[in-house]
């Protein structure tokens, strides 16, 4: 795995080299992957300097790339930060095992025993930008759930993604497991994603983290399955039943709190009987945070805002930018949101019991919220360790993917001699 220059060599090897590490996986002891986990966590606490120094370069690196802000903000490794990929992978490594659980069970009068079970995908491959610490949430769940996984980082993360992941190897190596269970491509070289895109012998499921550009591509031209989602276009809607004390809290920490994830908010819908009575006095706080707001042509009469372009309404910003408009109601906002959404996040501030339930059960999208920040679109905060993304799609996962839905099922039957009549 030494010739670098030729890719699809190098991508066969290391998709032959998880297809077999992933057969192991499957029957290896819980308790045994767990302590991989704890081991990985140990060892990326005790190198942290060493990729703090890393991420250094790949910052040079991002901002020699004219990065935006937000995406620098992605990339960037601090102390608190890498406390983050230790306690998640904790956390993970303390979960359930979801291998082997039993789902349901029944008998049959024919006398056969059904038991339906979580079994392992096998291979994931994960294509991700900018953000090193994919490296350790994907590589935790992926071994959680006893897969194999091929990891592709981003260019801009290459350093620190490769010293997380050597992190990894520690872990893997401590319990005894095989190396290669976990494997970081190690070249930046972009032909190394189309590779993978194609090896449908090796790979089970390509999972995309990152911009519209990377996971258009992969659902254009992957032949193997695809768990994504193209965009977070996150709305908040303001319904004329709001708490005030609670509607410009939530949307101030909903847009500004960490600009560069999909659960930013991106858009902000106010009822019409909510700002003829109230008017949008959030709006201001936004704007003196910092934050660009691209109003219509009613909301352009506050101070600060700037005229929306048609295309302001359906765009994932990634930036202090933030497009509003006014909705007549509940339905209003429904309609705007079933043409603008990307079925990632959506919610509703309300204090109004019907109103909700009506959001909830008219809209699709993969999160639904009520008076919460749209910035709790996270698996940590749903409890599940970590995530490798938030799925829009409506097969097999949906919506933060952890763990379990990184399994699928099979079916054990038996029986006593059992014939069919």
């Amino acid at each position: 795995m030494k010739d670098f220059a030729d890719i699809p060599a190098l991508m066969a090897e290391i998709g032959s080299a998880a297809k077999a590490a992933a057969a192991e996986l499957a029957f290896a002891p819980a308790d045994q992957r767990a302590q991989a986990l704890t081991a990985a966590a140990d060892a990326v606490w005790a190198r942290r300097d060493e990729i703090i120094a890393a991420n250094a370069r790949d910052l040079d690196y991002g901002r020699d790339k004219g990065l935006s802000p937000a995406m620098m903000d992605r990339l960037a490794l601090d102390e608190a930060r890498i406390q983050g990929i230790v306690d998640g992978l904790r956390a993970v490594a303390a979960q359930d095992d979801p291998v082997g659980a039993v789902l349901s069970e029944w008998d049959r009068p024919t006398g056969l025993h059904i038991r339906r079970v979580r079994t392992p995908l096998g291979v994931i491959g994960v294509i991700y930008e900018s953000r090193p610490n994919v490296t350790a949430d994907a590589g935790a769940l992926c071994l959680k759930s006893g897969n194999a996984v091929i990891l592709r980082g981003g260019s801009e993360s290459f350093h620190s993604s490769s010293l997380i992941h050597a992190c990894l190897r520690d872990g893997l190596r401590a319990a005894d497991l095989p190396e290669t269970a976990i494997q970081l491509v190690p070249t930046r070289d972009r032909a190394a994603v189309g590779e993978m895109l194609t090896m449908t012998d090796t790979i089970d499921v390509i999972i995309p983290r990152g911009g519209k550009g990377l996971v258009g591509r992969v659902q254009a031209e992957a032949r193997v399955p695809v768990f994504a989602h193209l965009e977070g276009i996150c709305h908040i809607y303001v319904d004329a039943d709001a708490d005030p004390g609670k509607t410009a809290r939530v949307i101030l920490n909903a847009k500004t709190r960490r600009t560069g994830i999909c659960g930013a908010a991106e858009c902000l819908l106010v009822d019409r009987a909510w700002y003829d009575r109230n008017g949008a006095t959030f709006i201001a706080e936004l704007i003196a945070a910092g934050v660009e707001v691209r109003a219509d042509d009613i909301l352009q009469a506050i101070p600060g805002t700037v005229p929306a372009k048609a295309d302001d309404f359906g765009r994932e910003f990634l930036d202090m930018i933030i497009a509003a408009r006014v909705v007549d109601g509940v339905d209003g906002a429904i309609a705007h949101i079933r043409r603008y959404g990307s079925q990632h996040t959506d919610c509703i501030l309300t204090e109004n019991d019907a109103t909700a339930e009506r959001f909830f059960q008219r809209l699709d999208s993969a999160i639904l919220m009520r008076n919460a920040s749209t910035q709790f679109a996270d698996g940590g905060e749903f409890g599940m360790g970590a995530e490798i993304g938030i799925a829009t799609g409506k097969m097999h996962a949906r919506g933060p993917v952890g763990a379990e839905q990184l399994t699928s099922f099979k079916y054990l039957v038996e029986g006593d001699g059992t014939i069919r009549a």
